[in-house]
């Protein structure tokens, strides 16, 4: 717990700026946020951010391209980038959808479950991370490396194998009863948490 709250104070400042980044995210890029959430599972987070970019600078969500050949370039190469090809397509068919429903008035919590139901590749993870990535609070996005971390202070007993919606939240729970019990928001505590893995506070 001391070496945690040390490492806390010692990245505190940056995880906060982090935050109000994420906060600051305009609405014109609700869309390549979804993007990036879509193409991050089992993907390198920096090639992720590389496609995004590429995408953004053609305008993907107003041409016509069919983005699987910059999915499978080598220096951005993003694993299973045929159906993740297919799933960016159907997000941006759907997309006035997300963008209503992300206007409506819907507290986090319905949001997410929404985004479950609705989006195609969205998880209850990606549907975390993406509402996380455009300044939602309170949301804990369960990867393998914040669950290792969650074990390793003795929250879980195991990582499950697989998350269903009731396992998703019941560890959602425990995750921020741990964070209320050492004084970091979980907000914060998610971010010190990847930052272990990575050595940088990303998104």
């Amino acid at each position: 717990m001391d070496l945690l709250r040390a490492e806390y104070e010692e990245r505190k400042n940056q995880i906060r700026q982090r935050l109000v980044d994420f906060a600051a995210v305009g609405r014109d890029q609700y869309f390549y946020e979804l993007v990036y959430c879509l193409l991050t599972p089992q993907s390198s987070a920096v090639n992720a951010g590389r496609v995004v970019a590429r995408l953004q600078e053609e305008d993907f969500l107003t041409s016509g391209r069919n983005p699987a050949e910059l999915l499978r370039r080598p220096e951005q190469y993003i694993r299973f980038h045929n159906t993740k090809a297919r799933r960016l397509l159907e997000a941006r068919a759907s997309y006035a959808d997300v963008a209503a429903a992300l206007s409506n008035g819907r507290s986090t919590p319905e949001l997410r479950e929404w985004l479950v139901k609705h989006v195609t590749g969205l998880g209850w993870k990606e549907s975390s991370h993406f509402l996380r990535n455009i300044g939602h609070r309170d949301v804990a996005i369960l990867d393998r490396h914040i669950m290792k971390n969650l074990r390793s202070h003795n929250v879980l007993r195991v990582i499950p194998g697989t998350l269903t919606r009731a396992k998703y939240l019941a560890i959602e729970q425990k995750f921020a009863r741990f964070a209320k019990h050492i004084g970091i928001p979980m907000d914060e505590l998610d971010l010190l948490f990847w930052s272990r893995e990575t050595g940088e506070v990303l998104k």
